[in-house]
């Protein structure tokens, strides 16, 4: 059997060069890294890999949205993601958004071999600290408040958050800086947010950018 393509995406060389060692001592090939999730979308869409690991909070493009991107660019490669919480609405945000795995980071190590193994096989798996949470949310019919923002305007929240211009941010997302300004009027009036620091305040709530 040939090894499973994999591409690993986190903004922390270190923590991608120890996930690397792990993944290669099992046997795994890990044919390309990236550091934010615009750069993870393209290597999927060039390298087609099996399996695309994120990293949730990572610049200029989150995990989530990274993950739905390489959906549409690139179908055949499943996605794993790698996070610090563990809060419900988090968990199943992210498997309504299409995600096959979800590791806690604090557990990666021991996890993601099993992850892998198990999102090949076509399961869905999670971090056993989360899995009854999840169930226990699912049982009692908890359910995830709809985000009222598109694509568009919660990656445009994103980039704001991080100190980028709007000029700045239409470079990223390729589009004019009228539609850049578009969307964050939208998003702004959505959240009744009328300043930059509210935006930072509810990015870190969502998981986009680390406080």
């Amino acid at each position: 059997m040939r090894s499973q393509k994999i591409l690993l995406a986190d903004d922390h060389v270190m923590f991608r060069e120890s996930l690397r060692a792990v993944l290669e001592r099992e046997g795994f090939d890990v044919v390309g890294e990236a550091s934010d999730g615009r750069e993870a979308v393209r290597a999927a869409r060039q390298l087609s890999p099996d399996v695309a690991v994120l990293d949730l909070a990572m610049p200029i493009l989150n995990g989530v949205d990274a993950a739905k991107e390489i959906r549409r660019q690139a179908p055949q490669t499943l996605t794993i993601l790698l996070t610090m919480y563990e809060d419900n609405a988090y968990v199943l945000g992210a498997l309504e958004a299409g995600i096959h795995g979800y590791v806690l980071k604090a557990q990666a190590a021991a996890d993601l071999v099993r992850a892998i193994r198990e999102v090949t096989r076509g399961a869905i798996y999670l971090s056993p600290g989360i899995s009854h949470s999840v169930v226990d949310a699912c049982l009692n019919k908890r359910h995830v408040d709809e985000d009222p923002l598109t694509d568009r305007e919660r990656q445009t929240l994103q980039l704001i958050a991080e100190g980028k211009s709007t000029k700045e941010a239409a470079g990223f997302l390729g589009v004019s800086c009228k539609t850049a300004e578009c969307h964050r009027n939208r998003m702004m009036h959505k959240l009744d947010i009328h300043n930059t620091a509210g935006l930072v305040r509810y990015a870190i709530r969502l998981g986009l950018i680390r406080p």
